[in-house]
Formats: structure tokens, C-alpha cells, sequence
């Protein structure tokens, strides 16, 4: 029997979650001999070349002006800081208690949206935030044995990321996606060519980590792929929660990579924060309305960091 749209898209999704976890993992593979801004320039070189010349195919570099629209510079400085938060993290947190964090963004962005953009929130999604965030601290547990200082740099990389999808839900429709994309990984590379001295100076390269990079950088263009043809299947209130399987494949490449075992603690936490966010996705779906969950544009809940 042919597979809905909603089954389709819920497909794609899944497989998006994949690439952009995968992509986390080769990035943590690097970044344990490099700098954070050494991979963000070698990663972004790669990235800049295949996605200006799909932005070019298609037509999405004219107008160079829109670079200047108020909320694509917001979204850009929302970028940038979340990439670097997330990079400076990725070599001193297990891949998993990164991911667990993670999912609490679009528990945040709704709390923006409700906090600065006057979107409706009733109570019971209010409550879904506290809790939250309240497996956030579970994960991050400040003042007690398992307490890691690079916890709070993935609370501020969550913080940023809400700042982007927040800023990208006011650009204009005429500006297009793939010419926001294309500013965001030139952005990025060039913020990765200015930190690598303040970051610690230039490693050399081995051809190992430039096929990680490479990689990565692939497996990030696949991954928006894949997320743009969810989206396009079938209802966002169906598949926005497949974007959570993302933890799922960050749990498995943390235990078979970097043998890194999660912990009670951060299993409790990513339930709590995965079953607030499932519960407030189906409160927008009652609502009917104000959806600012269900329509985060960081599907793979982490920094585009292209």
C-alpha cells in the first residue's frame, strides 16, 4: 500500500536527524584535535562551495541588500553565537547530554515567541516549559558531583539558537531561504578564520580531519534536504515530533563512538525534556494557532553551524 504523506514526511524526517547527527559526530571527531574556529573554517570552506553554487543555480544570490534586513542580521548573530557555544562544548560534553539539552529549543523558542513576539501561551504549556527546563538542570545537575562547567555554554547555545528561529519567523517571505542559508555559512566560515589564534592557532591538517569536515559538511546539506521535503509531505504538527529521534541517534553514536555511557541522570532529564516539548507540540495542535514549536526552523535542534 502507497504511505501517506504524513508517514512520508515523518520518513524524512527521520533520515534528517541522522545526517545532522551524524554531522555532530564526524564535527566531535575534529574537534578533538582542532580548534573550534579552525572547524568552523575548514567545515564552512566546504559548505560556502556547495551551497553558493546551488544558491547560484537556482537564482537566490540576487539582491545582496537583503543582507541588511534588520532580523537577517539578527538571525546571523544568533547563528554565530550558537555555533561557537556548540563547538567550544562539543569536546568536553558526551555527544547524548549535548543532544538531551538541545531538545529543550523549541520549549525556548515558544517562550520567546510568548515573551517578545505577544504570542498567546496558556498555562499549560507555560507548565511544560518549567518542566522542561527543569530536566535541563536534571542534565546539567549545577552544584553537585556531575556538574560540568561546559553545561552552561549548551544552555547559551539553546539561547542563540531561540534568537535565530525567533528572528527568522520575521524575515520577509520575498528574502529567500537559500540565500539566508548562503550569508549563514559565509558568516560562520569567516568568524571561524577570525577566532582560530584567539582559540588557540592553526593545527596542521591531516587528511583524516578533512574528510571528517568534508563529510560533515555534506551530510549537513543532506540533512536540510530532507527536512525541506518533510515539510513539504505532510502536516507539521505530525512530524515536528520525529525531529526528537535526533536524541536517539545521539545516544547510539555516543555509545558506539566515543563510548560514552549515558548516565541515570541524563536519561531522566532527556525524558522529562522530551515528554514537556511532546505535550506542548500537542497543546499547539489543539490550540490550532500560535505554533512557534511546531514550527521552529532548527529542525535538527542544534546550531546550523554550516
Amino acid at each position: 500500500m502507497p504511505l501517506s504523506s504524513n508517514v512520508r514526511g515523518a520518513m524524512f524526517m527521520v533520515v534528517a536527524m541522522a545526517a545532522f547527527t551524524f554531522n555532530d559526530t564526524l564535527s566531535k571527531l575534529a574537534a578533538q584535535t582542532i580548534n573550534p574556529g579552525q572547524l568552523m573554517l575548514v567545515r564552512g570552506l566546504f559548505a560556502t562551495t556547495l551551497i553558493s553554487l546551488l544558491a547560484w543555480q537556482q537564482g537566490a544570490l540576487k539582491g545582496a541588500g537583503q543582507f541588511w534586513h534588520p532580523m537577517v542580521f539578527l538571525r546571523l548573530v544568533g547563528e554565530v553565537g550558537a555555533t561557537v557555544c556548540f563547538l567550544a562544548t562539543l569536546p568536553h560534553l558526551p555527544l547524548a547530554n549535548i543532544s538531551a539539552v538541545l531538545q529543550a529549543l523549541p520549549l525556548a523558542v515558544t517562550m520567546g515567541a510568548a515573551l517578545f513576539l505577544g504570542e498567546g501561551v496558556g498555562w499549560r504549556r507555560w507548565l511544560a516549559i518549567v518542566a522542561g527546563f527543569s530536566g535541563v538542570l536534571i542534565i546539567v545537575r549545577p552544584g553537585f558531583d556531575g556538574f560540568n562547567a561546559f553545561s552552561l555554554l549548551a544552555l547559551l547555545s539553546v539561547a542563540f539558537c531561540a534568537v535565530r528561529d525567533l528572528a527568522t519567523r520575521k524575515i520577509p517571505d520575498h528574502v529567500p531561504s537559500l540565500f539566508v542559508s548562503t550569508v549563514t555559512t559565509i558568516v560562520i566560515t569567516v568568524t571561524g578564520a577570525l577566532t582560530i589564534v584567539p582559540f588557540g592557532g592553526w593545527v596542521p591538517m591531516t587528511s583524516e580531519l578533512v574528510l571528517y569536515l568534508a563529510g560533515a559538511a555534506v551530510l549537513v546539506l543532506f540533512g536540510y534536504q530532507f527536512v525541506i521535503m518533510a515539510m513539504r509531505e505532510g502536516e507539521i504538527s505530525f512530524i515536528a515530533p520525529f525531529r526528537y529521534t535526533a536524541l536517539i541517534w545521539a545516544i547510539t553514536l555516543s555509545v558506539v563512538v566515543f563510548r560514552d555511557i549515558p548516565d541515570l541522570a541524563m536519561i531522566a532529564g532527556a525524558a522529562v525534556i522530551v515528554a514537556s516539548g511532546l505535550y506542548s507540540l500537542y497543546r499547539e495542535r489543539i490550540v490550532g494557532k500560535a505554533r512557534p514549536a511546531a514550527e521552529s526552523t532548527s529542525a535538527s535542534m542544534a546550531p546550523d553551524g554550516i
